[in-house]
C-alpha cells in the first residue's frame, strides 16, 4: 500500500496496477498473428474442398467431416485448454498449441487418404482449443492500461471478426496458384513465426497455480459442448427430425445443465461461478453467441452466390470480403477506443447490431442480374461497420475485469460462445435455406434451368434474413442486458483504491 498527500487529504493506493510491459505491443502482434492461424483455419479449408476431394476421392457425404472434426474438437476442449493455461501456465500453453497446430497442419497436408485428413483436422481443433484461449488470456494480462487494453482488443477482435473472410481469401489464392494441401501447409509458416516470438517475449504467468483441474467439471462440459456441436451438424447434414440430431442436442443440454449444477459445488470448478455472474460479461457471451451464428449467412452463401452465380474465381471471391474486413476493423477501433468509454455497451453494441441488421437486410436484394458494385459491396460495408462495433467490443467486455486466475477460462467461454454459435448458424441457415429453394420449386419444373437458377437466390436471401433478424434479436438482447453507463473496472484491472 502507498500513501500520497492529494488536496490537503492523505489517500492510499491498493492493489496499483502492475507495471507494463515494454514489449507488450510486440506481444500483440505475435498473440494476433496465432489467432488468426487459428481463425482462418475455420474456412481457409472450405474453399479448397472441391479440390481436396477430387485428389482423395471421397465422397460428397463424407466431405462435411472435413469442417465438423475441427469444430468439434475445438469447441467440446475449449474450456479445458482455457484452464489448463490458468494452471499450468499461459507461455508453455501458447507454444504447445502453436507447435501441435502445426504439426497437425502439416499432418493434413500430407494426407494421402479421407482418414488421414480427418484426423489432422480433428488434432488442429485441439490444439487450436489450447491455443485459442492462452492468446486471449495473454491479451488481457498484458494491457493493464485501459486505453492501450482498448486499442489491442479492437485489433484482436477485428481478426476474429474479420478471419473467416481473411481465410476465404487466402484459401482462394492458394488453392489457384499453388495446390490445395498449401491450404494446411501455409499454417507451418504462421506458426514459425509465433513460436519464435512467443518464446523470446512471453513471460509465464500461473496465477491459478494453487488450484486443482476439475476432471467431473471437464468430461461433462466437453462431452455437453461436443454432443451440441455434433447434433446442430447432424442437423445440417440430415435433418432436424433424425434420432442423431435432437439425441445429441438433448444429450447435450443435459450434460450442460449437470456441467452448471456441477460448478455450484465444486472445490475447484472448472468454470467458476463468479465468470457468469458480472451482467455485463455474461451479455457479451450473449452477444458473441448471437454473432457467430448471424456471420454465417455472409460468408457461406455470399460466396455461394459470388463463385456459382456472379462467376467469381476463389481469388476474386476472397477479394471480394477485403470491404468489409476493413470497414470492420476501422469501426473496431472506434467502438473500442472512442465510443465504449464514453457512451458504454448499452448503446454501443446494440449499435451495431442495428447497422449489421440494416446491412444484412440490403443484402436480400441480390438477383440473378445483379452486379456485385451496387448489389453487395455497399452491403457488406455496412455490416463491416455493424460488426466492427459488436465483436471487439463483446470480447473486450467479456474478458475485462476479470481476475487473473479465472482468465483462461474466462477467454475458452467466449471462443466457446463464438464457435457454438457458428455450429447454430450452420445448420439453421443451412436447413432453412434448402427448404426455401424446395418451396420455390414446388409447382414449378424441376428442370427448367431458370427455376433452379431463381430457386438458388431464394434460397440465399431467405438465409441472409434470418442472419438479419438474428442481428435484430441481438439488438433487442444486449440493449436489455447491458448497464447502463460506461465499464467499470474489476479486479483484473488492478484498480486504484482511494480511502
Amino acid at each position: 500500500m502507498t500513501q500520497t498527500v492529494k488536496d490537503g487529504a492523505l489517500t492510499s493506493a491498493v492493489d496499483a496496477p502492475p507495471a507494463a510491459s515494454p514489449k507488450r505491443w510486440w506481444i500483440l502482434a505475435i498473440i494476433a498473428i496465432a489467432q488468426l492461424m487459428v481463425v482462418l483455419d475455420a474456412t481457409i479449408v472450405n474453399i479448397a474442398l472441391p479440390s481436396a476431394q477430387a485428389d482423395l476421392g471421397f465422397s460428397d457425404a463424407s466431405r462435411q467431416w472435413i469442417v465438423t472434426a475441427y469444430a468439434l474438437a475445438f469447441a467440446s476442449l475449449l474450456l479445458l485448454g482455457g484452464r489448463t493455461a490458468d494452471l499450468f501456465g499461459r507461455k508453455p500453453a501458447f507454444l504447445v498449441g502453436v507447435v501441435g497446430f502445426a504439426a497437425a497442419s502439416a499432418l493434413g497436408g500430407a494426407a494421402t487418404g479421407f482418414g488421414m485428413l480427418v484426423t489432422a483436422r480433428a488434432l488442429q481443433g485441439a490444439f487450436g482449443a489450447l491455443l485459442a484461449p492462452a492468446a486471449l488470456s495473454l491479451l488481457n494480462t498484458t494491457f493493464t492500461d485501459a486505453r492501450e487494453r482498448a486499442r489491442a482488443f479492437s485489433v484482436y477482435g477485428a481478426i476474429a471478426g474479420a478471419g473467416g473472410a481473411v481465410g476465404l481469401l487466402l484459401g482462394g489464392v492458394l488453392t489457384d496458384a499453388v495446390d490445395w494441401r498449401w491450404t494446411l501447409y501455409v499454417n507451418v509458416a504462421i506458426a514459425v513465426v509465433a513460436f519464435a516470438g512467443g518464446w523470446i517475449l512471453l513471460g509465464n504467468h500461473r496465477d491459478a497455480a494453487n488450484s486443482k483441474l476439475d476432471v467431473p467439471g471437464t468430461v461433462l462440459v466437453a462431452g455437453g459442448l461436443f454432443s451440441l456441436v455434433y447434433g446442430f451438424s447432424n442437423a445440417e447434414s440430415h435433418h432436424w427430425g433424425s434420432p442423431l440430431t435432437w439425441g445429441y442436442l438433448a444429450a447435450g443440454g443435459l450434460l450442460l445443465a449437470a456441467f452448471a449444477w456441477w460448478q455450484t459445488r465444486a472445490a475447484h470448478p472448472l468454470l467458476p461461478v463468479r465468470v457468469l455472474l458480472d451482467r455485463d460479461r455474461g451479455s457479451s457471451f450473449v452477444a458473441v453467441l448471437i454473432t457467430g451464428a448471424g456471420m454465417f449467412g455472409v460468408f457461406l452463401f455470399l460466396t455461394y452466390y459470388l463463385q456459382l452465380n456472379l462467376g467469381f474465381s476463389p481469388t476474386k471471391t476472397g477479394v471480394a470480403f477485403l470491404p468489409m474486413v476493413g470497414a470492420l476493423m476501422v469501426t473496431a477501433q472506434l467502438g473500442t477506443t472512442v465510443l465504449l468509454p464514453r457512451i458504454g455497451p448499452k448503446t454501443v453494441i446494440p449499435l451495431g447490431f442495428a447497422i449489421a441488421t440494416v446491412g444484412m437486410a440490403w443484402l436480400t436484394g441480390i438477383g440473378l442480374g445483379s452486379h456485385y458494385a451496387s448489389a453487395v459491396l455497399p452491403q457488406l460495408i455496412v455490416i463491416g461497420v455493424g460488426l466492427g462495433l459488436v465483436m471487439p467490443t463483446a470480447m473486450q467486455l467479456a474478458t475485462g475485469g476479470v481476475a487473473p486466475e479465472d482468465a483462461g477460462v474466462a477467454s475458452a467461454t467466449v471462443n466457446a460462445m463464438q464457435q457454438v454459435g457458428g455450429s447454430i448458424g450452420t445448420a439453421l441457415l443451412n436447413t432453412l435455406a434448402a427448404s426455401a429453394a424446395t418451396d420455390y420449386l414446388a409447382g414449378r419444373n424441376p428442370a427448367d434451368r431458370a427455376a433452379r437458377a431463381q430457386a438458388t437466390i431464394e434460397s440465399y436471401t431467405t438465409a441472409f434474413w434470418w442472419s438479419a433478424g438474428l442481428f435484430a434479436v441481438g439488438a433487442v438482447v444486449a440493449f436489455l442486458l447491458y448497464r447502463r453507463g460506461t465499464p467499470q473496472p474489476g479486479p483484473g484491472d488492478a484498480p486504484v483504491v482511494h480511502m
